[in-house]
């Protein structure tokens, strides 16, 4: 896969867990064959998907399941960012040797305000153990959660040793710009937006792929959404965008990881549980919840 492949709609996918904290293959199947139908790649073990929370083994398992289920239906784009280079670099070789469509990698985060050549020498090294043509990597830009900002400066310098896209979630549409302006002239370069907040907006500034939390448990309305915007229904894109941002709203009530969860067991889905330190919601929100789902015609 080339980068610019790497479009539509692409959840970061949800991990599943038991109750004892252990890998459930069948949650995770479930939520690959619910998510399947609606969008376009998949972007997992990241945020969402309890990456950091699990073993270096245990992360290269549930990507092997991952790809197993989605059986190339559509790109996954293995998301490998660890708090350290050597260990990102070990799974981004997994990942490549599992049949993974390429990688994408978080700033090493518990180094807060690296200096822009660590953080360089970093990401190059990520570069070096598995880029090719048809095997791009993606950074992901995350300074709350990874305390490194990825600069424009250093995406452009990054993009010159091979870097071939990068997953934005800054929330902030004038970093979107600026990484658009310092990429521009790399044609096979992707810039995609880490977030449903912006869709309308970001597509509009040029984006192709949206990798959004939301397609984790309503897969179809995103998939409404960029079908509308592909059609040039730019009121019905908008209609959909501020239904998507009151659902947010719904799903920012506590953290949103195991909201989700319980989001997926009142649509029927055996997504099992998220792991420790996530704890389930208890039953006073999974009511507050359920009843806000089923007035918004949701449930």
């Amino acid at each position: 896969m080339k980068a610019k492949e790497f479009t539509g709609i692409i959840p970061p996918m949800l991990s599943s867990f038991d109750k004892d904290g252990n890998i459930y293959e069948k949650g995770i199947r479930e939520i690959v064959r619910f998510v399947l139908p609606y969008v376009d790649g998949l972007y997992p073990i990241g945020t969402y998907g309890c990456g950091p929370c699990m073993s270096i083994d245990e992360r290269k398992r549930v990507l092997e399941i991952i790809l197993d289920e989605v059986n190339g239906k559509v790109p996954v784009v293995a998301h490998v960012g660890t708090a350290d280079t050597k260990t990102t670099c070990e799974l981004a070789v997994h990942a490549k040797q599992a049949g993974a469509s390429g990688v994408g990698a978080i700033s090493p985060y518990y180094s807060p305000n690296l200096p822009e050549e660590a953080h360089y020498r970093h990401f190059a090294a990520l570069i070096d153990a598995v880029n090719e043509e048809e095997f791009p990597v993606f950074v992901y830009n995350n300074k709350n959660l990874s305390q490194n900002a990825v600069t424009p400066h250093l995406l452009r310098r990054l993009a010159e040793h091979g870097l071939r896209g990068c997953k934005d979630s800054s929330f902030d549409l004038v970093n979107y710009y600026q990484f658009h302006e310092v990429v521009k002239d790399i044609e096979d370069f992707n810039l995609i937006v880490g977030t449903e907040a912006i869709f309308v907006a970001a597509f509009d500034a040029g984006a192709t792929g949206c990798v959004c939390g939301m397609a984790n448990i309503f897969p179809e309305l995103m998939h409404d959404m960029h079908q509308a915007y592909l059609a040039g229904d730019r009121e019905g894109a908008m209609e959909y965008q501020y239904k998507i941002l009151k659902l947010r709203t719904i799903t920012k009530a506590a953290p949103t990881v195991p909201i989700m969860h319980a989001i997926l067991a009142m649509r029927g889905i055996d997504a099992g549980l998220p792991r420790s330190p996530y704890i389930e919601i208890d039953d006073d929100l999974k009511a507050s919840i359920k009843s806000q789902l089923v007035e918004m015609g949701m449930l």
